[in-house]
């Protein structure tokens, strides 16, 4: 059994590692599917633990990939079109934009802003907005989120502080946010095959991965069904500020190391 394991994962990844980040993998998507993020950062620590450097971004982008496009088809009747078009449009502007120019910003002073940023949107209510408003918002919101993934990884967050005041259900936050997350990473995946990353080495751990999380994501999902309508919002902001808290303690790190 160990060798029919030990061949199936890298060299690179023992199998107790591989073990134990396929279960975290239910439990990050499922805590992603109740209350529509966290799980991704989460997943990003752990993966951190054990996968060498170079792997460790490309990796979890296909996990995500996974978790996300799991979610958005478990909550596809809820997914709220009008403002997701607009957003893919955004995003394939921004993935352009990208991959055109290398961009060297501070990245002290660029977590430390977004994380103000986020704290500030997600406990202020949004103004009432005419559809087009609406569209042409998250177009925006698609173009500098998907740009900014390029080369700062907590886009989650910060799609998610216009998605949540935007709907007013929270299977439409749940579905929107996934469809919009799924759409990203698969613009971060197709750039590491592109550069020539060997996803090949680690299709098997991949793919378990990948179904560990659908499962989580279906549980989470059965926790999503259950919630009242407030205790969702409630913990939907918390989510939020819990990751924006983080993204300026990290700033705050970098900028008076």
């Amino acid at each position: 059994m160990d060798a029919f394991l030990s061949a199936l994962i890298p060299d690179s990844l023992g199998i107790l590692p591989a073990l134990l980040l396929i279960a975290a993998s239910v439990l990050t998507s499922a805590l992603t599917a109740a209350l529509g993020l966290g799980g991704g950062i989460a997943m990003l620590a752990a993966l951190g633990l054990a996968l060498p450097v170079p792997a460790l971004i490309p990796v979890h982008g296909v996990v995500q990939l996974g978790s996300n496009a799991g979610r958005a088809l478990l909550q596809r009747r809820h997914a709220e079109w009008r403002l997701i078009w607009p957003f893919l449009a955004g995003s394939v502007l921004g993935a352009a934009l990208g991959a055109r120019f290398v961009v060297a910003l501070p990245e002290a002073l660029l977590k430390t802003g977004l994380g103000l940023f986020i704290l500030i949107m997600i406990w202020t209510k949004m103004p009432a907005m005419k559809l087009g408003a609406q569209r042409l918002l998250f177009g925006f919101v698609g173009l500098f989120s998907t740009f900014l993934t390029m080369f700062f990884g907590a886009t989650g967050p910060f799609v998610a502080t216009f998605v949540g005041p935007a709907l007013a259900e929270r299977r439409q936050v749940i579905g929107t946010h996934a469809v919009m997350m799924t759409a990203q990473h698969l613009f971060k995946v197709v750039a590491f095959v592109a550069v020539g990353f060997a996803f090949a080495d680690w299709l098997a751990f991949l793919v378990a991965m990948v179904v560990a999380g659908f499962i989580g994501t279906a549980l989470g999902t059965r926790i999503l069904k259950g919630l009242k309508e407030e205790n969702f919002r409630l913990g939907f902001r918390l989510a939020v500020s819990l990751l924006a808290l983080d993204l300026l303690r990290r700033g705050a790190t970098l900028l008076f190391a």
